[in-house]
């Protein structure tokens, strides 16, 4: 009797450890991988320029990022704030990116961006970090003809990169 729950316990043993050590095993990959457009996507300080070249804003916050198509479209946000546009944008692989009489989610005016780029380490932020640099042209519906110049860097998060 002595012997045969020695015999057990072992067995029991044998397929805890079995069990701990198989359910470890990973199994696939454990990457989920990267978005079509996470070379754009980011928090950016924006300024924006009217055709002039004279300055209109300085250091705002604007957002680039991936739709949930992951298309290689992504979404232009100003927040509702300078241009007051959110607007899908085409990118491509060179980094440039552009739309043509985008739908607008913050009112009724399409936008079409022209020349638009992100430059890899193209910037240095307020820091002194060498950082991406994006920039673009938007002419608005109710403004045709008109010509806005967007440029700004990515931010760091860095509290010395802060405005």
């Amino acid at each position: 009797m002595k012997n045969l729950k020695q015999n057990i316990t072992k067995a029991i043993m044998v397929l805890f450890v079995l069990t701990v050590f198989s359910s470890c095993d990973e199994t696939g990959s454990t990457d989920p991988g990267g978005t079509s457009v996470e070379k754009f996507a980011g928090e950016w300080y924006i300024s924006l320029y009217d055709p002039t070249g004279a300055a209109i804003s300085e250091h705002d916050l604007f957002d680039t990022y991936n739709t949930a198509a992951n298309d290689g479209t992504m979404w232009l946000d100003d927040h509702n704030y300078l241009g007051k546009f959110k607007i899908k944008a085409t990118t491509e692989k060179d980094g440039t990116f552009s739309a043509n009489s985008a739908i607008n989610e913050y009112n009724a005016r399409t936008v079409t961006i022209t020349e638009g780029k992100v430059e890899q380490n193209a910037a240095t932020s307020k820091g002194g970090h060498t950082v991406d640099k994006i920039s673009f042209n938007a002419e608005f519906s109710d403004e045709p003809g008109v010509i806005y110049y967007y440029e700004g860097h990515r931010r760091t998060g860095f509290y010395e990169d802060e405005y």
